[in-house]
């Protein structure tokens, strides 16, 4: 059974840096994509990130682009999400999923897309 688990969330100001990781665990783990996704309250989950697990290719949300950088470490079966420049609408729940099968999207966004998801974090950022 494969297991993705997220830390590193917490609560920070305005402008501040958080870095979050996603473990993952599992002797059948593999994975084509590696996503973090976010839900703010009341409010439907969004795509954040998503990188290549074979390569380095990366693709973010406009909302997050220049602020935000998705990094793994295939070793260590661990991928990372470094929040800089935090803004309060980036409060929400962290998720980070697993894209299992190839092919579809080359950088999927969807939700539907992935198949492994983890527990979450919560990333409150205040003004």
């Amino acid at each position: 059974q494969v297991l993705l688990v997220e830390s590193g969330g917490g609560l920070v100001q305005a402008g501040g840096s958080l870095r979050l990781s996603c473990a993952a665990s599992g002797r059948t783990f593999s994975s084509y994509r590696m996503g973090w996704f976010r839900q703010a309250p009341g409010k439907e989950r969004e795509f954040v990130a998503v990188i290549r697990w074979n390569g380095a290719g990366t693709a973010y949300a406009d909302s997050v682009k220049g602020r935000f950088i998705i990094s793994k470490d295939n070793a260590k079966m661990t991928v990372f999400l470094q929040m800089n420049s935090l803004k309060p609408e980036d409060t929400a729940v962290y998720y980070c999923a697993s894209r299992s099968r190839a092919g579809g999207s080359l950088y999927p966004r969807g939700d539907y897309e992935y198949d492994v998801w983890g527990q979450g974090t919560q990333v409150t950022v205040s003004s």
